[in-house]
């Protein structure tokens, strides 16, 4: 694209096609849709020369009433969503620290609480400010990451709503494995803990939770009965599917593309980049690529990962670089500089993937999507 050496291209309809698709699915219950690391890399916030802050992915999404909630992890992102125009509700997927409440209660962040001291210091910051505040409760059933106990949710829910500036509209949990056939017992453990949980918080407080969730991407495909009244897709939202059989059609929303920027011929017993790592078998041609580690293009990838230029796969070579990577054209390529390169995505009957990068380098799709660095520009089609 002209302007750009390397950019990432988000397809707009793409977005909107999988969102129909998990709405069909999930039907009368609310999705929000988690932003948290640049949007996984598809880009949240951008900032003008002026200093103004602008979201044109979720300012679309919040246009069109694509989504309900967003969810982010730092109160910064949530608070530069705000200075970008988002009205959306904005769920702070863990507790704020006590330095950022005052920030994200200003904000009008919903906030997470997980024991005594996030609630008491929830309720401070929104008493100072003569702010009533949405929190939701975390619940840990299992994840063993963040949330209070089960057993002791009722009690906490009862502290939230003795203070007069919290409501606790939400009670949430985190499924491990819900992806996973293999672990459908453990799954099934953690919704039965969420249940009771839920049981025991409603009947202390005499009413009904407005927003009840737990289904991530791997639940929103297998599991109908974590639903509730709220749904948390987000790698499936931006077009992976979690689970072996997936029962909706979605597509990635996301490419990377560079360009040639330089075509050499190495002979034959010549080696290429930093360690010499590889060696070239025969005199063939080497296309030098504009991206690197430095964009989020990872080393671990060096030798490994293919590119697609001209409805072709060609073999990277060499150490990946910080801000360049190598290419085998072969002997008889008469490709040249300015030619587009696909690193993610789709050229011609090519199709190269995040998950098939993560594959390559032992990782996953979400840290291939969300490494890509905020140097890399996005670009939005469709």
């Amino acid at each position: 694209m002209d302007g750009f050496e390397t950019f990432v291209q988000v397809d707009l309809g793409a977005l909107e096609r999988n969102i129909d698709a998990i709405r069909r699915r999930v039907e009368f219950r609310k999705i929000l849709l988690p932003v948290k690391a640049n949007a996984y890399g598809h880009g949240l916030i951008e900032q003008s020369r002026s200093g103004e802050y602008s979201s044109p992915l979720v300012r679309w999404l919040q246009d069109r009433s694509a989504v309900d909630w967003l969810g982010v992890a730092t109160v910064d992102e949530g608070v530069l969503l705000r200075a970008a125009g988002v009205t959306l509700p904005i769920l702070k997927l863990s507790p704020a620290q006590n330095h950022e409440l005052t920030r994200a209660v200003e904000a009008g962040l919903t906030l997470t609480v997980v024991d005594p001291v996030t609630i008491w210091a929830a309720s401070a910051a929104a008493e100072t400010l003569d702010r009533p505040t949405e929190v939701h409760l975390k619940i840990d059933t299992g994840m063993r990451r963040i949330g209070g106990p089960p057993a002791l949710a009722a009690k906490l829910a009862e502290l939230v709503e003795q203070s007069p500036y919290l409501h606790l509209q939400g009670v949430f949990t985190h499924f491990a494995a819900s992806e996973n056939p293999a672990e459908d017992d453990f799954t099934k453990q953690q919704l039965d803990k969420f249940v009771e949980a839920v049981t025991a918080i409603e009947d202390s407080l005499g009413r009904g939770i407005d927003l009840k969730h737990a289904a991530n991407s791997g639940a929103v495909e297998r599991w109908p009965d974590s639903w509730f009244d709220m749904v948390r897709p987000g790698i499936l939202t931006y077009g992976y599917p979690q689970s072996p059989e997936p029962p909706i059609h979605v597509d990635p929303v996301l490419s990377l593309v560079s360009h040639v920027s330089f075509v050499k011929t190495v002979r034959a017993g010549e080696t290429v980049s930093y360690g010499r790592t590889w060696t070239a078998p025969r005199d063939t041609k080497i296309a030098t690529v504009p991206i690197g580690y430095g964009d989020g293009y990872s080393r671990r990838l060096s030798n490994q990962a293919t590119v697609a230029i001209l409805g072709q796969r060609y073999v990277q070579v060499g150490a990946i670089c910080m801000d360049q990577l190598m290419v085998d054209l072969g002997p008889d390529s008469t490709i040249g500089v300015g030619e587009q390169v696909t690193l993610i995505g789709r050229d011609g009957s090519e199709f190269i993937g995040a998950n098939d990068l993560g594959a390559l380098g032992g990782t996953i799709s979400y840290e291939i999507l969300c490494d890509i660095a905020n140097r890399v520009a996005r670009v939005y089609i469709g």
